[in-house]
């Protein structure tokens, strides 16, 4: 007996599932869930109305991971471009803060502070955290806050705002930890692509987590990745450690957050992967801390 294959669907006992009806708890698959304006429910909960004796949030809309979905499900991809515009205002206004902020592994001249810049190396690990909400020109920015609206939303309506604002900031510490990694030390990196395409990882694992058609999310992948190794004839180079580095991040953690257990076994799991994913990441950017220093 095969103790680890997924519960079949009530209504189609051979599609595997790991959702279940938020009133009835029987297993749902993609085709029975009544859509997200309404929550996860099975069609005979749905008819029935809310006479079952549950809670009032049990006919609340539910996201992937079972919380419920808020007024605004899009409210922190909101708050995050709000964020990355209000510091590309202030970055342009005062360049010199933009380089305090920037990701450099060690020292840079820098016509704006006198005499170097000291690093992620020298103890500035905020650095790693800070560039990724950094933008060189308003074509950067626009081009990622539309990247950042187009796929964050969606998924920050399916996983709910705290495991979603985790993916986007796991995501972005992971392709900064990459970029630390394998660039020069000296190489100033900046930019919400890295955190945007974990993002796009997640959303991969979510898809195939609810067994929806997987061509377009993997042709989004990899026209994105096209364009990561392609010059875009600006002068500058894009950077395809932050990209892949999220990316993978981004889907390490999804495949922890979607996991099928149920209750605080799932709560354990799904939180036990984000700490290992930053416990990784940490000991990369130690690892580089160590070798540089």
């Amino acid at each position: 007996m095969d103790t680890d294959r997924l519960p079949g669907c009530y209504r189609h006992p051979d599609r595997d599932t790991g959702i279940s009806c938020t009133r009835c708890e029987r297993p749902i698959c993609s085709d029975c869930m009544i859509s997200a304006s309404v929550g996860f429910q099975c069609p005979e909960c749905v008819r029935e109305g809310s006479g079952t004796g549950h809670r009032p949030t049990a006919n609340a809309p539910r996201t992937i991971a079972g919380g419920v979905v808020a007024s605004d499900p899009h409210l922190v991809t909101k708050i995050l471009i709000g964020i990355n515009v209000l510091v590309f205002l202030v970055g342009a206004i005062d360049p010199a803060l933009a380089v305090q902020l920037e990701l450099i592994g060690r020292y840079r001249e820098s016509a704006y502070v006198p005499g170097p810049i000291e690093g992620v190396s020298t103890g500035e690990y905020h650095r790693l955290l800070t560039s990724v909400f950094l933008h060189t020109a308003l074509w950067h920015i626009a081009g990622n806050m539309i990247g950042l609206w187009v796929i964050g939303g969606p998924l920050e309506a399916a996983l709910g705002r705290a495991r979603y604002l985790t993916v986007y900031l796991l995501s972005g510490l992971g392709g900064s930890a990459l970029v630390y990694l394998l660039t020069a030390p000296n190489t100033p990196t900046l930019g919400a692509s890295g955190a945007i395409f974990g993002l796009l990882g997640a959303t991969v694992v979510l898809v195939r987590r609810l067994r929806y058609e997987m061509r377009p999310v993997l042709v989004m992948v990899a026209l994105m990745l096209l364009l990561t190794f392609a010059p875009l004839g600006t002068g500058l180079s894009v950077s395809w450690q932050a990209h892949v580095g999220g990316l993978v991040t981004g889907a390490l953690v999804a495949l922890g957050m979607l996991t099928p257990a149920a209750g605080r076994t799932r709560a354990l799991i799904q939180w036990g992967t984000c700490a290992g994913v930053f416990l990784l990441v940490a000991a990369v950017i130690l690892a580089r801390t160590a070798e540089l220093t």
